[in-house]
């Protein structure tokens, strides 16, 4: 269906190592995009893309460019150097993350800068950066797209003590609406995905220890799959989710809605 179709479009996927971002950037490259991975990790970047070449993908519609992105001028950089070689950009995909997790008394200042920089403010200036991009893309009838990745521990009070990481992406949701509205008339969505567990990196200790007990607390029995992630990314990113701005969709089996 021509309605789920991204052939010929550019997506520019943060965080797309691994983990959420790994499972986005695949569900776009099978539906037709091109896509720029961006990570700290410059081997961490070429693994992923290397992967993403095995499963068939041509090598001239994957793309790795390492940065820092929790740098102001990391985001203007990565931007730039998008810049250089494509001249409009479809999706935006506001990734790259941090979590800390520590007792209330033992929780540090530093937690909270690392935290908020990354997950806060990099989608901020990213979006800023890439604006121009992204502007050159979208029309009123397709608008160009940015998806950030919140989370359901900030729509719900978390079981566990990550404050910094619960209130970054509370802040990330709202970020979402107020850049909605402000970018719409710019022929810009922008829309927020906040993801229940999945097999990530990130989760694979709590997976671990408490993996049977999440799932079966999800009313679907389960954790969260690739495709289920990657299936949102496609969603909100094609002709099929053009009418959809300022939203903040849970894909977590119901966890946060239900129990």
């Amino acid at each position: 269906m021509d309605l789920f179709d991204l052939s010929g479009r550019t997506a520019v996927v943060t965080g797309g190592s691994r983990g959420i971002g790994l499972m986005i950037a695949r569900g776009l490259l099978s539906a037709g995009a091109t896509v720029v991975l961006s990570s700290r990790k410059a081997d961490a970047c070429e693994q992923a893309r290397t992967d993403l070449l095995a499963d068939g993908t041509g090598a001239d519609r994957v793309r790795a460019v390492p940065a820092d992105l929790s740098r102001e001028d990391e985001c203007l950089r990565l931007a730039a150097v998008v810049g250089e070689h494509i001249d409009r950009v479809h999706v935006l995909v506001n990734n790259a993350g941090a979590t800390w997790r520590a007792p209330l008394a033992e929780f540090p200042a530093s937690a909270w800068d690392k935290v908020v920089d990354l997950n806060l403010k990099s989608p901020f200036f990213l979006t800023r950066a890439f604006l121009p991009l992204l502007e050159a893309d979208g029309t009123a009838d397709d608008p160009a797209r940015v998806i950030n990745i919140g989370s359901i521990d900030g729509l719900r009070v978390p079981s566990v003590p990550n404050y910094s990481y619960s209130a970054s992406k509370a802040a990330v949701h709202h970020l979402t609406r107020v850049l909605a509205a402000e970018l719409g008339p710019r022929h810009v969505t922008v829309n927020a995905v906040a993801p229940g567990p999945f097999e990530t990196k990130m989760m694979a200790a709590t997976l671990e220890a408490r993996g049977e007990e999440i799932a079966a607390a999800s009313p679907l029995g389960r954790i969260g799959r690739p495709d289920d992630m990657a299936g949102v990314a496609v969603f909100l990113a094609s002709r099929a989710g053009s009418y959809v701005t300022g939203a903040v969709i849970p894909v977590d089996g119901g966890i946060s809605t239900t129990c």
